[in-house]
């Protein structure tokens, strides 16, 4: 079953000291600079297009083919930013992966910047992980020292300035025309569009905005070539990913497999279920994205199985709850987070966010009745498509997909008055199906 890991980004992150320059190079870091240098910026476009490389940030739209809608003919600056504000509850891949070895986002900013022809590039960071900043700052400044950043790098002619920005810990950040508004300093709020990143983001300029993931992915593209890369997956989702399980799962962690495993695989790969319990209900890639079942452990993790499945891939957050978890509670919380963090800027959101809040605590404490379901829904609806980003539309999910799922623990808190089940206890609200 080990068989079934690909340690390519994750691979030197149980080596000694593996966030140092040292360590990195040590590895055949920075080797990826000159094989990018001795080709085309097009070429290393086409490369990272003929990979299949998709978006590692939740959308999974095609790398190469954003990196090539930049108009070469602007005469304005291009600039790449990287969207490291990672704070979809659940997710916890980009901040180990800076953590553990920053040198493979700082190889992957230059050669992606090189593709692009941008000079100056951005790392926007969440502001609360301190020490994620410091560790990229260290690093960076490595990467001047040792002639990987600044002037004619490697003797190539290429220039590029590479800056760390520390964002001010606003979930809509992650969002990245508002991380744009970050970056240039004015309050975390969604852009209207068009016009779209590519022609005119950052100070007006052409804008790439690429995740960690995606452009720590690009070194491995270009130093083992597109068909190694595209080789591994499924045929429409290529190559590899970070799949973080967290929950109720005996050995929690990053799991770096290739596009189209199962849940049932990477369970098995993290030991099981806690010793005892099972499995009630997951997300397959963070909160905002429709819950899924014990019957979908066998769907393969990719982007389009996953969407036939009834919900989205999205940053392979895999959040797992056995039976001792109130889904109605569960749900509550998230919608509480997505209520404190939407930016105010639409009414759908702003207004619908503390709609669904007011509902699902009533139903959550046993008041009201079932027609508060389709109240719920309908709220929902209201927002589903209408909000400015899609902020409203993640808050819907959870709640939506544990409805149709779960209707008859929503029920039950009525019948019950609350809560239908006792948190010391060890069993739980039994799941749908299960006797009582």
């Amino acid at each position: 079953m080990t068989d079934t890991l690909t340690p390519v980004l994750t691979d030197n992150w149980d080596a000694d000291r593996a966030w140092t320059l040292a360590s990195y190079e040590e590895r055949g870091g920075y080797a990826a600079l000159d094989k990018a240098f001795a080709m085309t910026p097009d070429a290393v476009i086409d490369t990272v297009k003929d990979s299949g490389l998709r978006g590692r940030g939740g959308a999974g739209f095609p790398t190469g083919m954003k990196w090539g809608f930049i108009p070469q003919d602007n005469p304005r600056p291009k600039y790449l930013v990287v969207n490291a504000d990672e704070s979809e509850p659940g997710t916890c891949k980009d901040i180990p992966l800076m953590m553990a070895s920053p040198h493979t986002l700082v190889e992957g900013v230059i050669v992606s910047s090189y593709a692009i022809r941008a000079n100056t590039a951005f790392i926007y960071v969440r502001g609360e992980v301190l020490h994620v900043i410091r560790r990229l700052q260290r690093a960076v400044q490595e990467a001047y020292l040792a002639g990987h950043l600044g002037k004619n790098i490697h003797g190539s002619g290429y220039d590029l300035d590479l800056i760390v920005h520390a964002g001010a810990g606003a979930y809509i950040c992650g969002e990245e025309t508002a991380l744009l508004e970050g970056l240039e300093g004015r309050r975390g709020q969604p852009r209207l569009r068009p016009p779209f990143p590519a022609v005119a983001g950052l100070y007006a300029s052409p804008t790439v905005i690429n995740n960690v993931e995606s452009i720590a992915s690009v070194p491995s593209i270009i130093t083992n070539g597109a068909a190694w890369f595209a080789g591994m997956g499924t045929e429409k989702s290529n190559g590899f990913g970070i799949f973080s399980l967290s929950g109720h799962v005996t050995n929690p962690g990053q799991y770096e497999a290739p596009l189209g495993i199962t849940l049932r695989e990477l369970i098995d790969l993290a030991g099981g279920m806690r010793e005892g319990h099972e499995l009630k209900f997951w997300t397959p890639g963070g909160s905002s994205t429709p819950l899924l079942t014990p019957e979908h452990l066998d769907v393969p993790l990719d982007f389009e199985s996953v969407g036939a499945a009834g919900s989205m891939l999205g940053t392979r957050a895999l959040q797992l709850f056995d039976e001792t978890t109130c889904v109605v509670r569960a749900v509550l919380r998230w919608t509480e987070f997505y209520k404190h963090e939407s930016c105010g800027k639409c009414t759908p959101c702003r207004e619908g966010t503390w709609w669904l809040t007011q509902t699902m605590a009533r139903l959550e404490k046993g008041q009201g009745d079932e027609g508060d379901l389709d109240l719920l829904l309908d709220q929902c609806d209201n927002i589903l498509g209408r909000s400015f980003c899609a902020l409203g539309d993640g808050a819907t999910s959870p709640i939506s997909s544990s409805i149709q799922h779960f209707r008859d623990e929503y029920l039950a808190h009525l019948t019950h008055g609350g809560c239908p089940f006792d948190p010391a206890a060890s069993t739980a609200f039994a799941p749908v199906g299960a006797p009582a």
